[in-house]
């Protein structure tokens, strides 16, 4: 018999796969309106972010989307207006574009690490709402989403990528100075919020503690807010191939790549 965690890990796959092929169809959506899709991803260090993110990107066209993942400013930078360098990321007509963090930055992270003085984040919290009215009265689609994970849960999650070698280049140093701050970062969170929110740029909390299911509820929902067209992505019938196919004859002036794999041992 299986094990509830392996039927629970089928059932993800399966659910996965088919708003997989919804977003494939929001995709073509957005090309054959030339509307644009801006989603914010924001929430406490290992949240997952990055993995929403991977699930909603994994079958789609990389022409289509990109993702916005921005890093400490430059000195050029952070003598600009507080917006500029996010407004370069901005989507064009018949683009998704995800941001991993965003200009909320200022609005929890910055204020609880000491980044921004409390002139500059009072000063955020006045401006963010006219500057995403602007977004969204230009025909931007504008979605955020906080996903949120308890305490307990964020220090398994801090203590596998610690322990993990593919995984604790996650952990940045205000990724560790910000463990301390679990409580300070809520009541960030809940003023960005409660001055943020609007209707042409609403917040959604998504319940992250379990990660799988969080992906599946954020999708589905990020599926809600988009029209998607009547029409499914248009059929492609392939040509006869004239002659027969041939096989993969590279000139000598290259060089061959060993094959090292073995699929078992022998």
């Amino acid at each position: 018999m299986a094990s509830g965690e392996a039927i629970m890990g089928k059932r993800y796959r399966k659910a996965i796969g088919e708003l997989q092929l919804e977003l494939v169809r929001l995709q073509h959506g957005l090309r054959s309106s030339g509307k644009r899709l801006l989603v914010i991803f924001e929430g406490r260090d290992a949240a997952g972010k990055g993995g929403a993110i991977k699930a909603i990107t994994e079958s789609l066209d990389t022409r289509g989307y990109r993702i916005a993942a921005l890093g400490k400013p430059s000195e050029e930078e952070a003598t600009q207006w507080y917006f500029q360098r996010y407004v370069a990321h901005l989507p064009s007509a018949g683009e998704f574009v995800l941001f991993d963090r965003s200009w909320y930055n200022r609005a929890v992270v910055e204020p609880a690490m000491g980044f921004c003085t409390p002139a500059q984040h009072e000063a955020f919290l006045d401006a963010v709402p006219a500057f995403e009215k602007l977004l969204a009265d230009d025909g931007i689609i504008l979605i955020k989403y906080w996903l949120a994970v308890d305490q307990v849960e964020q220090e398994q999650r801090f203590a596998e990528r610690a322990d993990d070698p593919l995984k604790r280049w996650k952990l940045s140093p205000v990724d560790l100075a910000a463990r301390q701050k679990y409580a300070e970062m809520g009541k960030l969170r809940d003023v960005m919020i409660e001055r943020t929110h609007a209707d042409h740029a609403p917040w959604f909390v998504v319940d992250f503690n379990n990660q799988k299911r969080g992906r599946i509820n954020l999708i589905r929902h990020l599926l809600q807010q988009v029209p998607l067209p009547e029409e499914a992505v248009p059929k492609v019938k392939l040509p006869r191939l004239k002659g027969k196919p041939r096989g993969e004859h590279v000139t000598d002036k290259a060089l061959w790549v060993p094959d090292t794999f073995r699929e078992s041992a022998d």
